[in-house]
């Protein structure tokens, strides 16, 4: 099998360019410098699909409660304490005496205001999966609040530890999602010195950050560039530049390791890579042939995960048959519908939808340029016609929702949530704009599974959910993945496979 390699700029660094040089970046100046690929359009936690803007939003912002990462329990953060007062109501008591980096004092009003503020259609935020359990926050005194979910909803504190960082009220309500964008204010362990445009962020630590899980971070600055491409975000790091990379071809590790002052390796991840279809067309009348079930059967069929695993994701990636994290909470894997390679069992279901001669298509990504021309190269072998592409992952987000995308390889890291109400709402819940497949039934199913209280119940709607999603081929899982990290080896960092790096416990040896 011969594989599209990475660009001969990265080929021919890796060969010449990995030489010790002398020291520009880190510790000196107490400055963690951060390159990657990915810019954020709005680092406004609620208006940001991306796990770069969840990053910063995380060194910047704080949530009502923190998960730890080793226990699994839930740590306080700005709230102390909490009590499900029944079904659909938790209490939390807050913190006292927090400040925003402006200023502006803590207390429940922002609690009440962010809440409230997501819950309402009319703000149009870009994540509403995230907060859509929720029916109202009310105030029940300066550091009370109750959170009224609008049905029993388990995975609440999921969420509250997570994606849902909490507004400075009267800031908010001020400057919008587009002034928090450029001048971005919370309570976190970092204050927003300076935004960019997408291009660089900027963070000083907070002197008067309160006693957290989070703690008082060790390391003094933190500035973050976006890089173009692979080849640029390398050699920032070869040439000292940067202290810290993540996200880049897998083939680079073990070089990258090999170098005297880089730590480089694998770690797992709970993201997983699939194809997203377009199934409800993009609303134009043309003939859409990725509306027929049997052509994603014949899709599924033609994708080799297992050699795109070995090959090019590497490490400890799985081929995967689920439409989820084995290890979330409902991801069951004898419910799913599996599809082995075969190639002609492919051609023959696409010449049974009525495509003897295949089609042309796109497939567009927004990761790793070799796996989409490897699946470009296995479709392209069951007679299909296929463009493929890769582009910025906000802007696959965009064309997507739009319709302009036949199919996206897309991949979803569940906002870090061990529990598949963090997947399967958004891709097939019917209110996503990643949710193209307009499948009515299993929309009523993951809606079901994602109030029910009971465990075995629930587990039981989920299944039968999954079961349709793979049967009907709405999604193509293809595998987990594995997150390539490097950095300086001043650097004391540990990855954890929620795929959210926590600079705010790393620091200098």
């Amino acid at each position: 099998m011969k594989f599209i390699r990475t660009a001969a700029a990265i080929a021919a660094l890796a060969t010449t360019a990995l030489a010790p040089v002398a020291a520009h970046a880190g510790k000196a100046d107490d400055t963690l410098r951060i390159v990657w690929k990915e810019s954020v359009p709005n680092v406004d936690p609620h208006f940001n699909q991306l796990r770069s803007g969840i990053i910063i939003n995380s060194l910047v912002m704080d949530t009502l409660v923190l998960k730890n990462s080793k226990t699994g329990d839930f740590d306080p953060l700005l709230a102390t304490e909490w009590d499900w007062t029944d079904d659909t109501t938790i209490r939390f008591k807050l913190r006292e005496g927090v400040k925003f980096h402006n200023g502006e004092p803590f207390d429940a009003d922002d609690v009440v205001y962010t809440l409230n503020f997501l819950v309402n259609p009319d703000n149009k935020i870009l994540t509403p999966n995230n907060s859509s359990f929720i029916k109202e926050a009310l105030k029940v005194d300066q550091f009370t609040v109750d959170v009224k979910l609008k049905t029993p909803f388990p995975a609440a504190m999921e969420y509250l530890a997570g994606p849902l960082f909490i507004y400075p009220n009267e800031y908010h309500a001020k400057v919008g999602p587009e002034g928090m964008g450029k001048a971005l204010v919370g309570t976190g362990p970092y204050v927003m010195k300076e935004i960019d445009g997408v291009s660089r962020y900027f963070m000083s630590r907070n002197p008067e950050y309160f006693e957290s899980p989070k703690l008082p971070a060790a390391i003094g600055n933190i500035e973050i560039r976006v890089v173009n491409d692979e080849a640029t975000e390398l050699l920032e790091l070869i040439s000292r530049k940067a202290d810290w990379i993540w996200k880049f071809n897998a083939d680079q590790v073990a070089q990258l390791d090999a170098q005297p002052n880089i730590q480089a390796n694998l770690y797992e991840s709970m993201r997983i890579g699939f194809l997203n279809f377009n199934i409800v067309g993009a609303g134009d009348g043309k003939d859409n042939p990725i509306a027929n079930v049997k052509v994603r059967q014949a899709l599924a069929h033609a994708i080799n995960k297992q050699e795109l695993v070995q090959h090019l994701v590497q490490g400890d990636s799985r081929a995967l048959d689920t439409p989820c994290f084995p290890e979330q909470f409902g991801c069951n894997a004898d419910a799913t519908v599996k599809y082995e390679y075969n190639p002609e069992k492919a051609k023959a279901l696409l010449a049974e939808a009525g495509y003897p001669d295949g089609f042309s298509t796109q497939v567009i990504g927004a990761r790793s340029s070799q796996w989409v021309a490897k699946v470009q190269e296995d479709l392209t072998k069951v007679g299909l016609k296929v463009d493929a592409s890769v582009i910025q992952g906000a802007a696959l987000v965009d064309l997507f929702g739009k319709g302009q995308v036949p199919v996206g390889y897309w991949d979803w890291g569940s906002y870090s949530v061990m529990d598949v109400s963090a997947i399967l709402p958004a891709f097939f819940g019917g209110q996503s704009s990643s949710d193209r497949v307009g499948d009515a039934e299993v929309a009523e199913l993951v809606a079901k599974g994602g109030s029910e209280v009971d465990p075995a119940k629930r587990k039981a709607i989920y299944d039968e959910a999954i079961k349709l999603i793979t049967e009907r081929a709405l999604m193509v899982p293809i595998h987990s993945f594995v997150v390539p990290y490097a950095f300086t080896e001043e650097l004391d960092f540990t990855p954890t496979a929620d795929e959210t790096p926590r600079f705010y416990h790393a620091k200098w040896k």
